[in-house]
């Protein structure tokens, strides 16, 4: 349902920095770069924008989270410590969130702006 998703920030080359390597780790290039805002892109999944706002400061929304599939639990594990690695900050560490041990496993950080994503894989355990 959902094709992009955009986050502000105070530091566009900043935050190029930090989105080009967990871009890097799953299989995502940029689909275009402008002075205003980069766009991330897999070739079978949506955009992840990130840009300076149209208007006023940057700041992160109360209770706005994206999401991000990731082909194995082992790329989500690995985003995470990147993400961390790079300055962003944990909001809940890799693992099954649920009862189901073959649902969904994801991880959560805030980027160097506060904005909060969650990395996730849906599925058994990789093989």
């Amino acid at each position: 349902m959902i094709n992009m998703a955009r986050f502000g920030t105070r530091d566009l080359d900043r935050a190029k920095s930090f989105y080009d390597e967990l871009a890097a780790l799953l299989g995502a290039v940029r689909a275009f770069d402008r002075p205003d805002v980069v766009a991330y892109k897999t070739p079978d999944a949506g955009m992840l924008l990130i840009g300076k706002p149209f208007a006023g400061e940057a700041s992160p929304g109360n209770g706005n989270q994206v999401g991000i599939q990731a082909a194995s639990r082992a790329t989500v594990d690995a985003v995470h410590a990147r993400a961390l690695a790079l300055g962003g900050q944990c909001e809940g560490k890799p693992g099954i969130r649920g009862d189901d041990p073959n649902g969904f496993y994801g991880a959560f950080f805030r980027d160097l702006d506060g904005n909060k994503l969650v990395i996730f894989r849906y599925g058994p355990p990789d093989a």
